[in-house]
């Protein structure tokens, strides 16, 4: 105890993981960019519920805008900064927190995607680490409201993976892991760059997919191309991150060369597909959207570019064509300007080589 914690960006993961640290005693302090959550926050603490088998439970918190974190100059520094935005807002959350840390304080990067080397432009590589969260499906569907569309992973499913960019074991990596444990089942991994791409590789098989076509994920599953798509998006990914070297994890717990077999037409490789995701989304709300599929709702900006693009992009540089990817990364992104409206047509008409 007595560590001082910064949670930049207090919303789906950065808010269901504080809260968690705040109700086990830790000393956090959330800084939020929407006003009405942080309001809310100062009001009535923070609110978690779960779609299954866990109580709910709401605790008082400390939350700052981000016009009010000037205040941290006059309290003692930031030890562990917590940062928990978009991708997009990495940059300038890490630097906001960095005047604040104390000589020895590290930035975490509790986000998706591979935002580790940004974190390090801005506080260095010493003061950088990443942790995971696997298929943590939560959600904001209000100011001061987190909820999580299943229950918890606990021992079938280690949520937080903790890392050093070295990928050594270190006290830093336990404390982490300790801190992300109050809220689910945490581990630290010798693996960071490997687990960071399995996750990229699980969002861009999903979160695309929601926010073009509109639909849950249960609805996406429900639809053979869609899976098959899915499959296809996931292969790619997989192949460009084989070629970077990285050993990759289990992957929406399948062996990730079955879901790149799978999308590249291995029959036997689709059923086993099939019949594990069917099996995980039992364990899920129905209702329960990915991310991106979030984001599209609220009119939010989206991650596409850090996800399926940047697949893209580093495929591009390793001479791996990405074509489904990159049709998926163009349709998002004229959903996401009004061009086009959420149906899953623009999926299931497409023709791709």
């Amino acid at each position: 105890m007595g560590r001082k914690i910064a949670i930049v960006g207090a919303g789906a993961v950065g808010g269901y993981a504080g809260s968690h640290m705040v109700q086990a005693g830790e000393d956090v302090t959330f800084i939020d960019p929407w006003p009405e959550h942080v309001e809310h926050m100062r009001k009535h603490g923070l609110r978690v519920t779960h779609a299954m088998d866990v109580a709910e439970f709401s605790v008082p918190v400390r939350a700052l805008h981000i016009t009010d974190a000037q205040q941290l100059a006059k309290e003692q520094p930031v030890d562990i900064a917590f940062v928990c935005t978009k991708s997009y807002d990495t940059a300038w959350a890490t630097m906001l927190i960095r005047q604040y840390l104390a000589p020895d304080g590290y930035v975490v990067s509790l986000q998706n995607c591979m935002n580790e080397e940004t974190v390090a432009g801005v506080v260095g590589w010493g003061r950088t680490l990443g942790c995971i969260a696997s298929s943590i499906t939560v959600n904001l569907p209000e100011p001061g409201h987190i909820h999580r569309g299943a229950g918890k992973g606990g021992a079938a499913h280690t949520v937080f993976r903790a890392g050093e960019v070295h990928g050594r074991i270190t006290p830093r990596t336990e404390e982490v892991c300790r801190l992300v444990g109050y809220s689910d089942s945490a581990k630290v991994t010798t693996n960071l760059w490997g687990e960071r791409w399995s996750k990229l590789v699980a969002n861009v098989m999903q979160n695309g997919l929601s926010a073009c076509t509109g639909l849950s994920g249960s609805e996406i599953l429900a639809s053979e191309p869609l899976r098959r798509f899915s499959s296809r998006l996931g292969s790619e990914a997989i192949r460009v991150g084989q070629a970077q070297g990285y050993q990759l994890e289990e992957i929406l717990h399948l062996p990730p060369e079955t879901i790149a077999r799978a999308g590249e037409g291995d029959e036997a490789a689709m059923r086993a597909c099939d019949e594990q995701r069917f099996k995980d989304s039992k364990r899920t709300s129905s209702a329960q959207r990915p991310s991106m599929g979030q984001d599209m709702q609220k009119g939010r900006r989206t991650e596409i570019e850090f996800l399926n693009g940047f697949v893209v992009r580093e495929g591009e540089r390793l001479g791996i064509a990405c074509t489904a990817n990159a049709a998926l990364t163009d349709i998002v992104k004229r959903v996401e300007r009004g061009e086009l409206k959420p149906d899953l047509r623009h999926i299931t008409e497409l023709r791709l080589n």
